[in-house]
């Protein structure tokens, strides 16, 4: 049995300052963040209603955050269910492996960007639902 539940996916501002130049956000050296960054990509030009994850991750953590535009996240534990809204750069979701997670609701021009604790690895995703609950239940799927 997988022991990560939703209230373990946390929302986590990060530092950094505003000025009448523009903003700046910067990711913590001093070992606050969640996880090792192994991986960096970015979501972008999602066609209104169209969604994206949509797959739940053994190892691997994830924070998302809308480094432009706004969308949801809905994360998932197989019990429990929550949607965040996402919609300002200096702040994102940390979504830590076991959980279902989906990226919807997509603004016009909206950047999704996702730092993970892994390096791709396609063993390490479970892209079907019925599958993830069998996942939670016996750690196995």
């Amino acid at each position: 049995m997988t022991t990560t539940t939703i209230s373990d996916c946390r929302i986590i501002e990060l530092p950094g300052n505003v000025t009448n130049g523009g903003g700046l956000t910067t990711f913590p050296e001093d070992g606050s963040f969640p996880f090792a960054v192994q991986r960096i990509f970015y979501l972008y030009d999602i066609r209104e209603g169209e969604s994206r994850g949509n797959h739940a991750h053994i190892a691997c953590g994830q924070f998302l955050t809308a480094a432009a535009g706004s969308f949801e996240v809905i994360f998932d534990d197989a019990i429990q269910t929550e949607t965040v809204l996402l919609n300002h750069p200096n702040v994102g979701l940390y979504i830590p492996p076991g959980i279902w997670a989906t990226e919807t609701a997509f603004s016009p021009g909206a950047v999704c960007l996702v730092l993970a604790s892994h390096g791709y690895d396609a063993a390490d995703y479970i892209r079907d639902y019925e599958a993830f609950k069998k996942y939670k239940n016996n750690g196995k799927w």
